[in-house]
């Protein structure tokens, strides 16, 4: 089955999973849809992100898209459930903070880094109470508006947040990047935290997405290299931007 997949996210942070399902499935044809008009959705209200997404969501469909994959934590934490409910016949796979990873790797001091409707999250605290073994600690922490200045490429703010929020936790062994944005700065974070190793969930999304296709019996069958459509609600520059960093793998 040759239909695309759609992939949808509060703008360029998407990209991060993007680049790991053109590992896992190269053959495919992808349509991600930046909706970076409404950046940071870490601030809107369920009822707002739902609205939003439904209509994301409309459009994936009309352009045939046989699996949706939310690669926003905050989209999936809020929305996931409700827009499995409101479109029972389409596949879609989320992301979620890889507490897990931390969890299975036995990390006994861990950050939980991501957006503030993530971090307050019910799905997270579902996480944290499934994983989090009695010996661990686990802080978890607000990236404030941290997505909003990576979309808008403000190195220098960018340095200065992450040096404010994250420097109290040098001794930490760990860090859960729980933002799909956060991946692109994975070097300034490392700046910051030299000794933590950097945990993010973009490869466990995209081997998902794999199963689910090969379950549905909906691989593609080309032996061809599959088309990438990015589209941007805000601004094509950011398009051109997009397709360079999947191109060279430049980040900011």
């Amino acid at each position: 089955m040759n239909n695309k997949i759609g992939i949808f996210d509060s703008g360029l942070g998407g990209l991060s999973i993007l680049k790991e399902l053109l590992k896992e499935l190269p053959n495919e044809d992808y349509l991600f849809y930046e909706d970076s008009i409404n950046n940071p959705y870490g601030e809107k209200t369920i009822e707002e992100l739902f609205e939003i997404t439904s209509k994301i969501v409309d459009y994936l469909i009309s352009e045939n898209c046989k699996i949706i994959v939310i690669a926003c934590n905050t989209a999936t934490t809020m929305c996931m459930k409700k827009l499995r409910e409101k479109y029972p016949d389409t596949i879609f796979v989320g992301t979620v903070p890889a507490i897990k990873v931390a969890y299975d790797n036995n990390y006994k001091n861990t950050i939980v880094l991501s957006t503030p409707n993530t971090m307050n999250s019910e799905r997270v605290d579902e996480l944290i109470n499934d994983y989090k073994r009695d010996d661990q600690v686990l802080i978890n922490i607000s990236g404030e508006n941290l997505a909003n200045l990576i979309e808008e490429n403000k190195i220098n703010e960018i340095r200065k947040l992450l040096d404010r929020i994250l420097s109290p936790y040098k001794e930490c062994d760990s860090i859960v990047l729980g933002c799909t944005h956060y991946p692109l700065i994975k070097d300034e974070i490392k700046k910051v935290l030299p000794n933590s190793e950097i945990l993010d969930g973009s490869s466990g999304v995209a081997r998902e997405v794999k199963h689910q296709l090969e379950r549905n019996f909906s691989v593609s069958n080309s032996n061809k290299c599959g088309n990438i459509t990015i589209i941007n609600t805000k601004d094509k520059s950011l398009i051109d931007r997009s397709y360079e960093i999947l191109k060279n793998d430049i980040i900011i």
